[in-house]
């Protein structure tokens, strides 16, 4: 049966398996809280088991892209929805903080497949004038996750235990690496593709790089390091990554020893920055477009304005040391998560905008362990500092970041064409 929009299809099933993904990813920061209690570990022990995660998946972002890449995108990518539901379901056998830091480890180095693979995806099924919207709605499965956390996982915590949090949010991903599995197909393949729809997705891409005996060739990563291009967005994910980690892991902690709310106010307002970033996200998609038809404005350059725009508003979670309410402050985290990840959608749509088809998971990766360089690094910052000089000052320096980030890309990657052609 030939099924009209199949592209559409495609993405919304790789958006749920990016929910389920950081559903439980963020099910520890919804839980840090009770962690700290029931297994006797201190504010900078929980940076350490966060830490784990992300280190974890800073060194396999890269070999997940690289593996996906040569094994193709259906076994690659169910084969590590398996593994991620594992690692996830054996948090609820830990005792102490270190024991959780190993499960953590193992979530991490399996998890970093999903981002490398819905770029790549959206590279296969996609024209690159619909990208950035294509990118905008999966991505938006990043923070749809985060926001069904809070209210899921202390749900199953109050009404069972908090270990059986765990096994709910880690048994959702065998049902997503199933249907995965039964119903992706490439472009060339898919039996529910109409022709048409074939040729628009074609007709609107860079041909496949081949070899001499007419093969795809395999990314060559030195060539990827090496390049302006990288570069142009590794730099920017570098600087942009401290704040999602922020919101996804410190959010639920912020909230309940600065701001005194206990774990029911947590589960009613802390997913509303996630709701928010993915409005971000999506709007974001349909930035460029915009740009590119009222500004006349070329591709590549049409996503740096985006970053630009959300570089601007990642200003309100500066100043959430200058209120004292507590709504107010959720409410730049608000702000906070809808301008990251409008950057966050837009520097991921760079890397199919930018490297070849064959080579796309590769680079992601590649720029997604940058990112998460970041991201780690600053977590051992807020762990070491938050009880010190306070979470305030590091707030502001997530504003610092994507206003950087942001002149890093614009100076690297800009197309000094004057205008897209009409």
């Amino acid at each position: 049966m030939k099924i009209k929009g199949m592209r559409w299809w495609i993405i919304s099933l790789i958006c749920l398996g990016t929910v389920i993904n950081y559903l439980a990813r963020n099910s520890l920061g919804v839980m840090a809280p009770t962690l700290k209690t029931e297994l006797n570990f201190t504010t900078q022990q929980y940076s350490y088991v966060v830490f784990a995660f992300q280190w974890g998946y800073t060194i396999m972002q890269p070999v997940c892209g690289y593996i996906v890449d040569f094994l193709g995108l259906k076994a690659g990518f169910a084969l590590f929805a398996v593994l991620w539901s594992v690692a996830n379901c054996f948090h609820g056998f830990a005792t102490g903080w270190l024991s959780l830091a190993f499960f953590r480890g193992a979530l991490g180095l399996t998890e970093a497949a999903a981002i490398p693979s819905g770029i790549k995806a959206v590279g296969e099924w996609f024209p690159s004038k619909e990208r950035s919207v294509a990118v905008g709605w999966f991505n938006a499965g990043t923070s749809l996750g985060a926001m069904l956390a809070p209210p899921l996982v202390i749900f199953v915590q109050i009404h069972y235990s908090w270990r059986a949090a765990f096994f709910v949010t880690g048994a959702l991903g065998f049902f997503f690496a199933a249907l995965w599995w039964l119903f992706y197909r490439s472009p060339k393949d898919h039996p529910c593709l109409t022709s048409s729809e074939r040729d628009y997705i074609t007709a609107g891409q860079n041909p496949p790089v081949l070899t001499a005996d007419g093969r795809p060739e395999k990314p060559k990563v030195g060539q990827i390091l090496r390049s302006k291009r990288f570069w142009g967005i590794a730099i920017p994910r570098f600087l942009a990554e401290p704040a999602w980690q922020t919101f996804s892991f410190w959010i639920p902690l912020y909230l309940s020893t600065v701001r005194g709310m206990n774990i029911k106010e947590i589960a009613m307002f802390a997913w509303l920055p996630f709701l928010a970033a993915d409005m971000g996200g999506i709007l974001g998609g349909y930035m460029c477009p915009f740009f590119m038809k009222h500004f006349k404005m070329r591709l590549v350059n049409s996503r740096l304005a985006g970053i630009a725009v959300g570089a601007v508003c990642m200003i309100g979670p500066g100043c959430i040391g200058l209120v004292s309410d507590v709504y107010t402050a959720i409410g730049l985290f608000c702000i906070g998560g809808f301008a990251h990840q409008i950057i966050s959608a837009l520097l991921n749509t760079l890397s199919a905008d930018v490297f070849e088809s064959q080579e796309v998971a590769t680079a992601n990766g590649l720029t997604g362990s940058a990112a998460w360089i970041g991201g780690s690094t600053f977590t051992l910052i807020v762990g070491a500092l938050a009880e010190t000089i306070g979470y305030n000052p590091l707030f502001v320096c997530l504003s610092v970041f994507d206003l950087v980030g942001a002149c890093v890309a614009i100076t690297l990657l800009r197309d000094r064409s004057k205008r897209q052609a009409a």
